[in-house]
């Protein structure tokens, strides 16, 4: 008896949510579908064909038409999903995209945030809409937020089986983990996403991109060209790597190398914010420009600075809705007119503790895999470290037995010695010229104590130093250095190594 109620009451529950799929809403279906067509040829439906008019009547027609389902289901997640809540949250994500693309990032949230409560089980379509709202808080610059955001996204993705899709949502997180300065977070992210995913080019350029990003914001700026640069070498059209590469050759002091990207970005982005940071390089690392083009360069930047100010206001509005959904509690008062059955009850309870009991066996995999994955993220870092010290003893063994050290070191030309030792000394040159404490000779003789096969006879004659100078000079370099005449070699190798 009690299983003959339970089938009846079920099927009642399915035939409400069929009725949401009324004669009224095949238009608004069949323009839904249109806007899924021109999305999966690239378009956007009410930009590139169709009027927005026509997707906003849509919307609200599916939005009133699947009221009661989603009530339905919020009750009773169990409950059968029908292809309405589908067409509607892809009518949600298509009409919050047209919002954004008007400038109207406080409506396209309200709609994101509606399709979140869509309950549909289209996985992927959730994952686009929560990848939508972490980009409207990584722009309000609510990066925990935003990280939130996009790990929802990801594990939408990894739901509907796109392993490729989740593990982009993976970069977006370390990113968002990037922006908060969190660099070893961000970096256990990328080992993860590097490792599975060799062979993606372009997946392998934003993960480094994001490497580079968690670098500038521990003001490690040799480490940010490093990586923004290898970004560029697996996909040279990121943009926001080149904006990188600005500020770490900005913030080192090689000025004409930071203009030089600077300029790149203004001739090739739409980014507010690289527009912003470029136009502030131009101004101040310029040594080109007269005083009219300097102050030009700070007149466009103010102008940009005004819409970014704009746009944050609205920004963080559409933020305050997302944080007010997270907070609120549903209003189930409408829940006590429904009669529900014995049965049903304990239906429910047993599906809790099903699930709860699911989730917690899930964290403990998650946690014993973090584990895991730290490990031999350290294992990595260890044996990358030791395979640089193989690789500078390896080269400094070429340069003891070449003919001539100083045509193999470009000796005569100091920019194409610096570009030499940059090549087999892991940016070396770069690193001892950030010290500003160096001269130029001074890295010369740096660069002789490294290779290390050298008498201090030797030294003097290639250094055009006296015999009696060399140890003298090597002891007030290693104190320059902060560290002894003994060490200097060893301090060197480190230095080149890390």
């Amino acid at each position: 008896m009690k299983k003959c109620v339970f089938h009846i009451g079920f099927w009642v529950i399915l035939m409400l949510c069929s009725s949401c799929v009324s004669r009224g809403v095949r238009e608004a279906q069949e323009v839904v579908a249109q806007a899924d067509s021109l999305w999966h040829d690239g378009q956007m439906y009410g930009i590139d064909a169709g009027d927005s008019a026509t997707l906003a009547q849509a919307y609200e027609t599916l939005d009133k038409s699947t009221a009661f389902c989603r009530r339905i289901r919020e009750i009773f997640p169990f409950a059968h999903s029908t292809s309405s809540l589908g067409t509607y949250s892809h009518a949600c994500y298509h009409y919050g995209r047209l919002l954004r693309e008007k400038d109207d990032p406080v409506a396209a949230m309200q709609v994101f945030i509606n399709a979140t409560h869509s309950h549909t089980g289209d996985y992927h379509i959730l994952g686009r809409v929560y990848s939508n709202m972490g980009s409207i808080c990584h722009l309000a610059g609510e990066f925990p937020l935003s990280y939130d955001m996009y790990e929802r996204c990801a594990d939408m993705y990894l739901q509907n089986g796109d392993t490729l899709l989740y593990y982009y949502g993976l970069n977006d997180m370390a990113f968002e983990l990037a922006e908060q300065g969190k660099k070893d977070s961000c970096f256990l992210l990328i080992n993860d996403i590097v490792t599975n995913n060799p062979n993606d080019s372009i997946l392998i350029a934003y993960s480094h991109m994001s490497q580079a990003q968690a670098c500038l914001f521990n003001a490690q700026y040799d480490s940010t060209i490093y990586y923004a640069q290898l970004s560029k070498d697996y996909f040279p059209f990121i943009i926001s790597t080149t904006i990188q590469l600005a500020q770490g050759y900005s913030y080192i002091g090689l000025k004409d190398s930071a203009t030089f990207y600077a300029k790149q970005v203004l001739l090739k982005s739409n980014a507010l914010s690289e527009i912003n940071n470029a136009l502030y390089i131009l101004t101040n690392d310029d040594k080109t420009k007269d005083l009219k083009e300097v102050r030009q360069a700070a007149a466009d930047r103010s102008d940009v600075q005004k819409m970014l100010e704009t746009r944050q206001g609205k920004m963080s509005q559409a933020v305050q809705l997302l944080e007010q959904d997270l907070t609120s509690k549903p209003n189930l008062a409408w829940l006590y007119a429904i009669s529900i059955t014995i049965i049903i009850i304990g239906l429910i309870i047993w599906l809790y503790v099903w699930r709860k009991r699911r989730q917690h066996a899930l964290l403990s995999q998650q946690i014993e895999d973090l584990t895991i994955k730290n490990k031999e993220a350290q294992d990595m870092q260890t044996k990358r470290y030791h395979d640089r010290l193989r690789q500078i003893q390896e080269n400094c063994d070429v340069l003891t037995n070449s003919d001539n050290i100083v045509d193999s070191l470009q000796w005569k030309n100091y920019d194409k010695f610096c570009e030499c030792v940059n090549v087999n000394f892991f940016l070396l040159a770069d690193k001892l010229k950030a010290t500003s404490s160096l001269n130029e000779k001074e890295i010369r003789f740096c660069v002789l104590v490294l290779i290390g096969s050298y008498t201090d006879k030797q030294m003097a004659d290639i250094l055009y130093y006296s015999y009696n100078s060399i140890r003298s000079t090597k002891r007030i370099l290693a104190k320059k250095l902060g560290t002894t005449s003994a060490n200097l070699r060893s301090f060197l190798i480190e230095k080149a190594a890390k």
